[in-house]
């Protein structure tokens, strides 16, 4: 008898990063179950974005999930900061932005480990990316792997699991890519990125600003493989070199 086909939860939040990584899961031959977050970001396009990308890949469950991190404030993403725009690589290299949304990461597994207990599923995958300036703390592989260690000690889905000498593991396929390896794997899938929104100041119809960092970053994954991005922008910076 065939063995079924493995589950799997990708955190999807409509943005090229999540997407490749949703692709990439279908690819590996998982099952894929999507979840996406309300949680008080300024802008709804990237909810519309996540359940087109949810539908064009045909996933077997899509849910939305209503959160609301607003009441905390400490990000540009969920309160009234400014989006930092026209940033030089040496200042994105810096500090941790005001777009980092504390603990975000940290809530996001948290929801995506209870649903794997329910499914069951023992993988789930995350787009995290360490390279290009990120500077997020729950982007590192260090904060991956002692999560997947607590997730294994904190739940049925893991103990049982470690019994059999399995367990949940955190899939981060991005993590040591550059934006322009990402891109070109994405591609390499067939995704469509201009069904996807990475901005963090687009306009309410959808458009990307074309100068914070997300959107100069990914201008340039785009530009490193000699191609235009497919996004709609208002305006396009030059991407970084």
């Amino acid at each position: 008898m065939p063995k079924p086909t493995p589950k799997a939860i990708v955190l999807l939040s409509g943005g090229l990063d999540s997407t490749t990584t949703l692709a990439i899961a279908r690819d590996q031959g998982f099952d894929v179950h999507a979840m996406t977050f309300r949680y008080g970001q300024r802008h709804e396009v990237e909810i519309e974005a996540a359940r087109r990308v949810a539908k064009r890949f045909e996933v077997r469950d899509h849910v939305v999930v209503e959160i609301d991190l607003r009441v905390f404030g400490g990000s540009a993403l969920t309160g009234d900061l400014d989006v930092p725009k026209g940033r030089s690589e040496e200042e994105m290299a810096g500090r941790i932005p005001v777009t980092y949304v504390p603990a975000r990461n940290t809530i996001f597994l948290s929801y995506a480990l209870a649903w794997a207990e329910v499914l069951p599923a023992a993988d789930v995958f995350i787009g995290v990316n360490a390279v290009d300036y990120s500077g997020y703390p729950d982007c590192r592989p260090e904060f991956i792997a002692a999560y997947q260690r607590m997730a294994n000690l904190a739940t049925r889905l893991g103990v049982e699991g470690q019994e059999a000498e399995d367990g949940l593991t955190i899939h981060t396929p991005l993590s040591a890519l550059s934006k322009a390896e990402i891109v070109r794997w994405g591609l390499q899938l067939g995704i469509d990125y201009s069904q996807t929104t990475t901005c963090y100041d687009p306009s309410p119809e959808g458009a990307a600003c074309g100068e914070c960092d997300a959107c100069v970053l990914r201008l340039r994954g785009f530009a490193e493989n000699g191609m235009d991005d497919p996004a709609s922008y208002r305006q396009r910076s030059s991407p970084l070199t």
